[in-house]
């Protein structure tokens, strides 16, 4: 279910949704799902008004908000870049009026970015009094996840993990281009079960050589040598030593939740679209003791200070500390 699914579900169909936030792709699909849920096509012509603040007078805006619904049972006003109108008294108690009103028949969205760090009241009042959803950026580590989500849900094709993973490898964090690739891709992969990785290079994405959830793999696997000989590649496609190092943490402290609190432990840690990683976690689990992960992790932290302090290359760093783990597997072995 999705966020506005939930709320209308929650509270019913209407209301004042103020959306916030830097993801303007997850924005838009939420305000035409508003649209779809309360305009049909035969009047959405009547009443739809899209309104970019930075171009409009209070006095047409007001009007606009107050006009009655045309053949219909709603109306759907949408102000875009409401933070337009934060920078005066009378914008904001203007605004703020409108929203405390609460006009039957009225849908009306407020969408906005809120500057990094603002503590202006004008936001903290337009939640206070509307249904609000927050649209941050998707991180790297939640793509793969988003991706396999975007498969059940708008296709119902379930998207396999390092189809998933090379995607989000390949194309990044812009959403509307992964949501246009893999319209491509269920296309392609039509009659069939799911979406795989061969999939993905067939329809033309080029895919990189190396990704870094293949190489934590590595390392979560023990396989230290191939480790160092992909970390190059890595490197080369734009990686860099603190971003990997805070990875390596993250994939590392995974695996001692295992050890600590069994498999219960990670789910519970696990955020809502990097699920799909603990089968992989408890496996990579079974090669490491508690001892090694807290050695691993207490030498990968003076990786990172080294790394912003040393003129040396990263490449240096982190084939030191793989070279350190494979020397200890080795010797244990023996």
């Amino acid at each position: 279910m999705s966020l506005v699914s939930g709320i209308i579900a929650n509270k019913g169909l209407g209301g004042t949704y103020f959306f916030h936030g830097e993801d303007e792709f997850r924005k838009q699909e939420s305000v035409q799902e508003l649209i779809n849920a309360h305009l049909d096509q035969d009047t959405r012509e009547f009443n739809l008004d899209v309104i970019r603040a930075s171009d409009v007078d209070l006095e047409h805006l007001a009007r606009t908000i107050s006009t009655p619904p045309m053949l219909s049972e709603w109306r759907v006003v949408l102000v875009d870049g409401i933070q337009y109108f934060a920078g005066t008294g009378k914008n904001r108690e203007v605004i703020l009026n409108l929203v405390k009103d609460d006009l039957p028949g009225l849908v009306l969205i407020l969408s906005a970015v809120i500057p990094r760090g603002s503590k202006a009241k004008f936001y903290s009042s337009l939640k206070e009094h509307s249904r609000v959803i927050q649209f941050d950026p998707i991180r790297s580590d939640d793509l793969p996840g988003w991706i396999m989500e975007q498969g059940l849900q708008r296709f119902s094709i379930e998207v396999e993990i390092e189809a998933a993973r090379a995607m989000a490898d390949a194309i990044g964090s812009d959403l509307g281009v992964l949501s246009q690739e893999l319209d491509k891709l269920v296309t392609l992969a039509s009659g069939e079960d799911s979406i795989k990785k061969s999939h993905v290079a067939e329809v033309g994405i080029v895919l990189s050589s190396q990704n870094r959830w293949h190489w934590f793999d590595m390392v979560g696997t023990k396989n230290f040598e191939q480790a160092i000989r992909a970390l190059p590649t890595l490197l080369s496609q734009g990686e860099d030593g603190v971003g990997l190092t805070i990875g390596l943490s993250a994939h590392l402290l995974r695996i001692g939740l295992v050890l600590e609190g069994g498999v219960s432990g990670l789910e519970n840690a696990l955020p809502p679209r990097q699920k799909w990683l603990a089968r992989q976690i408890v496996s990579q689990a079974k090669q490491w003791s508690r001892e090694e992960i807290c050695s691993a992790l207490v030498d990968l932290l003076r990786v990172d200070q080294l790394l912003k302090a040393s003129t040396l290359p990263d490449q240096h760093h982190l084939e030191e500390w793989l070279l350190t783990l494979r020397f200890q597997k080795n010797a244990v072995a023996s």
